[in-house]
């Protein structure tokens, strides 16, 4: 009798992770191709956080983190909030950070259904023992801004986006 209780529940568990699976959709995401140009500053590198943020301007996903050194993710302070409460695998955490003058190419991968919708991308900056900005680039994710090229307010002086095919 147990054994067929047993036997019962594992059954009916699979059953149902199986109707789960099976009614969840996924969302298609396109990749981008992002150049990062900094200006040129003296200084340590930057660290670089790329973020897509809702409607309201929550943090809904981070994108990219260039810079690898966990200690300093704290100041980078309104994306800490969001994040450090968390502290979710984040598999786009890629190298050192960059230095004035310096350009890093990134490849962001962007949820579809995010664009056109009033959803939008935030760049945030910090070096250590200089400024941090918050919105150093931001936008709204439209298919005509995924493909273009936005000025910088504080360590960037553009970034370029290129959809990937």
């Amino acid at each position: 009798m147990k054994k067929l209780t047993i036997r019962t529940i594992t059954v009916i568990s699979m059953l149902f992770a199986f109707i789960l699976t099976s009614f969840t959709t996924s969302v298609e995401s396109s990749q981008y191709k992002c150049m990062i140009q900094m200006k040129n500053y003296t200084g340590e590198g930057a660290y670089v956080v790329i973020s897509l943020l809702d409607a309201n301007g929550d943090y809904l996903q981070t994108l990219y983190v260039q810079g690898n050194d966990d200690e300093w993710y704290s100041d980078i302070t309104e994306w800490w909030k969001f994040y450090g409460k968390r502290r979710p695998d984040i598999d786009a955490i890629t190298g050192e950070t960059i230095s004035g003058g310096e350009r890093k190419i990134c490849v962001l991968k962007i949820p579809d259904d995010k664009i056109d919708v009033r959803y939008k991308i935030r760049f945030e900056t910090a070096v250590e023992d200089q400024e941090y900005y918050t919105d150093d680039v931001q936008f709204e994710l439209t298919s005509e801004s995924v493909k273009s090229k936005k000025e910088g307010n504080g360590f960037i002086r553009y970034i370029r986006m290129i959809p990937q095919k």
